[in-house]
This record gives structure tokens, sequence and C-alpha cells, in this order.
């Protein structure tokens, strides 16, 4: 199965009579492969795209896992955003997998099941309906 090596460089939309379509454009990195895809793929294919996703850094646990947070009331001053209780007293260490605050995002990101909404020769380039790993300018794989 070969991967073939293309570059993020925006989002738009097709209009088409009855709807309009968020794509993803990716052009080629590797131009030798370019005939092989046209080969290979064709409008409505279903694709899987890998790529690294957008780094954001030290996040708490309500952005990161989607916490809910403390109350506002009944004497909560600044534990708004923490994460609660991290374990009961009888293990006495905090169980691996807990979910806490830390680093978020930069990791490598597989979406699979995506269609080929629409195949340009002349420039090269491959849209992809819905939203692709990463931001502009990065590199993604695209797999069969």
């Amino acid at each position: 199965m070969q991967k073939y090596i293309t570059q993020k460089k925006n989002m738009t939309q097709i209009w088409s009579e009855t709807s309009v379509v968020p794509v993803t454009v990716l052009e080629f990195v590797q131009k030798d492969a370019v005939a092989d895809f046209f080969e290979e793929f064709k409008e409505g294919d279903k694709v899987k795209v890998s790529g690294t996703s957008k780094g954001k850094g030290f996040q708490g646990v309500v952005k990161r896992h989607g916490f809910h947070g403390g109350p506002k009331s009944h004497g909560q001053k600044d534990r708004l955003r923490a994460p609660g209780s991290i374990g009961a007293t009888a293990p006495q260490r905090v169980i691996k997998g807990k979910k806490m605050a830390g680093h978020m995002g930069n990791r490598r990101v597989t979406v699979k099941n995506v269609v080929i909404a629409k195949l340009n020769k002349e420039e090269n380039v491959v849209m992809i309906k819905g939203a692709v790993p990463g931001m502009r300018g990065t590199r993604v794989e695209i797999k069969k």
C-alpha cells in the first residue's frame, strides 16, 4: 500500500446545486507520484489521512479533557477550572493514566474514511471533504 505525501494548503468550500461542502485543499509534494495517485484514486473514494495535529501547549483539564469544572458558588473562589479529586487515599499514589493537565496537540493523528471531493490534475491538487489534521503548510499522508 503506497502512501502519498501532500502539503495542506487551505480550507475552502465547493458549492453544488443542493449544498455547500467544506473541503481541505492538499497539494502534492512528490511530483513523481502524482500520476500514480490520479490513476489509483477517483472522486468519491474513501481514504485515510495522517498528519501532525496543531500544538496547543500546556493546557488544563477543562480544555484538554472536557471536564466541567466546579460550581461558581458554595465557597469556591479559585477552584472553578480545577480537576477535583485525583483518587482515593488507599493506594497512596496517583493511578497511571489519570486525566490531568498537560501538553496537548502536536501528535500524529489519522482520520479514517474521509471522502475525496475533487481532483485537479492541472494544479496537482486533491480536495478532501472535511477537516484534515495539522495547520497550513504541514505534510500530510494519504493512504487507501
